[in-house]
């Protein structure tokens, strides 16, 4: 039987509330934003563990809708501000190029806290279930955290992009130290390299470390600059790069850098 979107939300929401025993109390609320709101907690929180075909082709569906809903930027469609180089301020899991960079944590999990505002909880929320999954999975195989600076990819399920690449930036407990930006440093390179490597031709990324990690904005990006150019000099016309922000500061400061 066909689902209407409306059937398709309470069909996942009542998935996910059978999953766990805790959950038998809590019932489907009647406002559309309220159903989407809780599918994406009980998403958030979900553990990496398969889900049925059913489950996951009403998900598809959904996230597949839910993109149509929030538009789709191209690529194609933007102006570089220099040669190779881009930049674009907006939601990077709306964004059609080949590959996305997600700034991650250590456990390469994806984001557990119920619609947390970080790109890792929105790239996880909008490519589905199946991504905690696949990550769970390298990690299993490496059997310790990911260290920073490093890459791993993974399939971009239901974003528009075909890949996502998952790097650890530093934690800025004080001042930022010259480990520090090595680290950053070796994001973007490790990033660049992964993407070739697999035959991408663009990649966006975002402002790595500079959220939760508390890296300073202008530091992180001058970095993030010095670092792509330098790799694209010495790999000319490899790969375009996009750089993804969210907010008009950053937007202000790479304009600035940019220029």
């Amino acid at each position: 039987m066909t689902q209407t979107g409306p059937e398709r939300l309470d069909f996942l929401i009542r998935c996910l509330l059978k999953e766990k025993e805790e959950y038998r109390d809590i019932g489907i609320p009647a406002d559309k934003r309220e159903k989407q709101r809780l599918l994406r907690s009980l998403m958030n929180l979900r553990p990496p563990v398969p889900a049925s075909e059913a489950f996951l082709k009403a998900q598809d569906a959904y996230l597949q809708a839910r993109l149509a809903e929030r538009g789709v930027t191209d690529l194609r469609d933007l102006t570089p501000v220099q040669p190779g180089l881009y930049l674009w301020q907006g939601d990077i899991t709306t964004l059609r190029c080949d590959g996305i960079v997600n700034a991650a944590n250590s456990r390469m999990l994806g984001c557990f806290v119920p619609c947390h505002g970080c790109i890792d909880n929105a790239i996880h929320t909008y490519a589905g279930v199946q991504l905690r999954l696949e990550c769970a999975e390298l990690m299993a195989a490496q059997g310790a955290e990911e260290p920073a600076g490093r890459a791993k990819i993974t399939k971009a399920y239901n974003l528009p992009c075909r890949y996502v690449l998952h790097t650890v930036g530093p934690v800025i407990a004080g001042r930022v130290t010259p480990q520090d930006r090595a680290l950053l440093a070796g994001c973007y390179r490790s990033c660049l390299e992964l993407a070739a490597e697999n035959g991408l031709h663009s990649l966006a990324f975002c402002c790595i470390s500079t959220g939760e990690f508390r890296f300073p904005n202008e530091l992180a990006a001058q970095i993030a600059l010095q670092t792509v150019r330098a790799w694209q000099r010495q790999h000319p016309h490899q790969i375009e790069v996009i750089f993804n922000v969210f907010k008009d500061s950053d937007k202000e400061i790479y304009r600035r850098l940019l220029r």
